[in-house]
């Protein structure tokens, strides 16, 4: 069976982050040869004075293929991490979703797009968990990050949400590298420019600092904009900043 495990609000401004605590349990799962597990995603959620959260208000997911009798195996290990290893002061949640169980796939992708733009209750998130068959439970505090949970597969369900956990770090004798030399040499599956049109082969990136992928289409992504280089005297591609990939 195929699973998608999310985490959230685990942390606090000085502990390990969400990210480094979802790499955990994806590496505990292979390691004990339980499943294969995919890269993860940080998927970010509203950020409003209403929603309490520790540092960024995000959370963390990664799918996985499994046999079925580890299923409660797996619930049963995350749950207990998240119970032993999540910061003081945090309100962890998980929520573990059986892609082939999931009869309208559509209200959990809608409840993802929500929770990037508006305020819902734990309420809301348990009633939709429940309607479902989606495991959600919380691990300490006010619980309050089952509904970042609960989004964040929904959001990563949905194939066109968060960036990928990690950098790459690319080095080039030139600074300036081909498509096709980026794709062979990293994770990424394809390079598409901001406006969302995809890059053939042979064009030309500007390397310098490490490479981020964002999740689109379900495949990772390189995100590119056009730059005028002096140097070269044409138009290259840059990969996109911090800022400009702030809205994934």
């Amino acid at each position: 069976m195929h699973i998608f495990l999310c985490i959230d609000d685990t942390d606090n401004i000085e502990s390990r982050g969400t990210g480094e605590l979802a790499a955990l349990i994806a590496g505990e799962i292979e390691e004990k040869g339980l499943g294969k597990c995919s890269p993860i995603t940080r998927h970010q959620l509203f950020v409003h004075p209403d929603v309490p959260y520790t540092s960024h208000n995000s959370s963390m997911c990664f799918e996985a293929d499994i046999d079925e009798v580890y299923l409660d195996s797996i619930i049963d290990y995350a749950s207990n991490f998240l119970q032993y290893e999540s910061a003081e002061g945090s309100d962890p949640g998980l929520c573990i979703a059986v892609r082939e169980n999931i009869i309208e796939p559509e209200n959990l992708i809608e409840f993802g797009r929500r929770a990037k733009s508006e305020i819902i209750t734990i309420k809301e998130a348990y009633a939709l968990a429940d309607m479902l068959k989606v495991h959600l439970s919380e691990h300490g505090g006010t619980g309050q990050g089952v509904i970042g949970a609960l989004a964040g597969v929904g959001l990563r369900m949905s194939g066109n949400d968060g960036r990928l956990k990690g950098k790459i770090k690319l080095s080039s004798d030139t600074g300036v590298e081909s498509v096709e030399y980026i794709k062979a040499h990293t994770g990424f599956n394809r390079v598409k420019d901001i406006n969302g049109s995809e890059l053939k082969d042979d064009e030309m990136i500007i390397l310098g600092e490490p490479l981020k992928a964002v999740y689109l289409d379900g495949k990772s992504t390189l995100l590119v904009f056009s730059v005028y280089d002096e140097a070269a005297g044409r138009s290259l591609w840059k990969a996109c900043t911090k800022q400009q990939l702030s809205v994934y």
